[in-house]
């Protein structure tokens, strides 16, 4: 009996040490960080999902303590957490370059199938059957962004203390029209200072479901893996990373301005975007009503319908849902330069660029500065009482961009005018598929678009 024991015993060793993987050679993890790229949809709660299923269940290329310690980081930053996760994996598999290609290959996709998606819409959008998807589109886009209020608050308001902030933060938006940046601003202060008076009430719960048995086998960066060279903390590589970042931000800005003057539209995109990459705490529905106000009330690079046009497209691409920047980008450029130019495309192009690159630079800046950092602080993360406060705030700053869209929607021609009944009915059928019926986003916003088709149709055929 005890021969056997140690029989298995061995055989078990000699598995687990045959499993022990290879290091992986940068061009194999290029390979999926691109593949990664084109089949990243789901939003960040089903872009992680699909990093831990891959590179801790499947690749092992990471252990779940490690990744999730990577992870509570990019949470922590504003700016797109799965972009940043995978920027933070490759950076610590392959050094800066590692990183930086990792994270630029995860959204090189959705900016190029965006800038085509925002060309079609414009130079196409009119034409009726296609102005009628668009219709049907609209309130389904009204639904999901109240289920994606519901859905972050479920998962951070878990006291009473939270939905206070919460409810503070709507009815500032909603009465004062206080601007994001302020009350984000003031959700950091009252969780700076909760965190060390009522601890208790700021406390982050966070956690990401893992198969068992996989958290046994080794992996390449393991629980205990000592930190490579190039991810050690130093004052010296802190202040190369960060002068290295200030001149990728500064040449651009600097050459924009100096070519087309700073009051012109690019170095106002450029500017803009910069600002609104360090207010995306709580993922991409959290800077939406910044880039709202911005681009549609103090810039008026577009209108409330095309920004709604706008998040539904961003919703059916891959990549991170802040990709939306990219659309917002191309409709400035290429609307400004409409008259007076035979093809205005290029000049949405470039829109699109400048305001994808200086959204994402901060995300690598804080990677590539910060990781190191975090790499010695393993277990000893403990921000997260700024991040609670300013998530729970969210909730009421999406909620109030929830109801702005449904009133939009709902009473297209202002208070005065008729209510849209179709639009009011294809809305609650949309939340019904959501919020019941566990629906996923493409789903709904795919028969959103069928059912506004469909009703274009039978008017027609009612009017003939």
């Amino acid at each position: 009996m005890a021969l056997a024991k140690l029989r298995l015993a061995w055989a078990n060793n000699l598995r687990q040490a045959s499993a022990k993987p290879n290091q992986v050679r940068l061009t194999e993890a290029l390979k999926f960080w691109a593949k990664l790229g084109f089949i990243s949809f789901g939003g960040p709660a089903g872009q992680i999902a699909v990093l831990h299923q891959e590179l801790v269940e499947k690749r092992r290329w990471i252990s779940e303590r490690r990744f999730l310690h990577a992870l509570n980081y990019c949470m922590l930053l504003p700016g797109p957490e799965a972009q940043q996760l995978v920027t933070y994996i490759g950076w610590l598999m392959h050094r800066s370059w590692g990183g930086i290609l990792a994270g630029t290959l995860f959204i090189l996709p959705s900016l190029f199938i965006l800038i085509g998606l925002s060309w079609v819409y414009l130079t196409f959008g009119q034409i009726p059957w296609i102005s009628a998807i668009f219709f049907g589109i609209k309130p389904a886009v009204t639904a999901i962004v109240v289920h994606a209020a519901v859905r972050i608050g479920k998962r951070t308001i878990h006291n009473q203390a939270l939905q206070w902030i919460a409810l503070a933060s709507f009815l500032a938006i909603f009465i004062l029209n206080l601007a994001f940046p302020i009350i984000v601003i003031i959700a950091a202060l009252l969780g700076v200072w909760g965190g060390k008076k009522y601890p208790e009430y700021f406390q982050q719960k966070m956690g990401h479901g893992s198969n068992g048995a996989a958290q046994h086998l080794p992996a390449i960066i393991d629980d205990h893996t000592p930190t490579p060279e190039h991810a050690q903390f130093s004052i010296q590589k802190t202040i190369q990373h960060s002068v290295v970042a200030a001149v990728f931000w500064l040449i651009p800005i600097t050459a924009l301005a100096t070519f087309f003057g700073w009051k012109t539209l690019y170095p106002q995109i450029a500017w803009f975007f910069t600002k609104a990459a360090f207010l995306t705490f709580g993922g991409a529905y959290a800077v939406l009503p910044y880039v709202y106000q911005g681009a549609v009330d103090q810039f008026q690079w577009l209108s409330a319908g095309q920004m709604m046009d706008g998040l539904a497209l961003g919703e059916t691409t891959p990549g991170p849902l802040i990709m939306i920047v990219a659309y917002v980008g191309y409709l400035a450029g290429h609307i400004q330069h409409l008259i007076g130019h035979s093809n205005p495309f290029w000049f949405g192009v470039v829109g699109a660029c400048v305001a994808t690159w200086f959204t994402f630079i901060p995300s690598f800046f804080f990677i590539l500065v910060g990781g190191p950092f975090i790499e010695s602080t393993h277990g000893k993360l403990s921000f997260t009482a700024p991040l609670t406060a300013i998530t729970a705030a969210v909730v009421g700053v999406i909620a109030n961009l929830g109801l702005f869209f449904a009133y939009h929607v709902f009473l297209p021609h202002g208070l005065g005018g008729s209510i849209s009944w179709i639009s009011m009915v294809i809305c609650l059928l949309a939340a019904l598929a959501l919020f019941k019926y566990q629906k996923g986003v493409i789903t709904v916003l795919i028969g959103s678009a069928l059912a506004g088709l469909l009703a274009y149709l039978s008017s027609t055929l009612i009017g003939t």
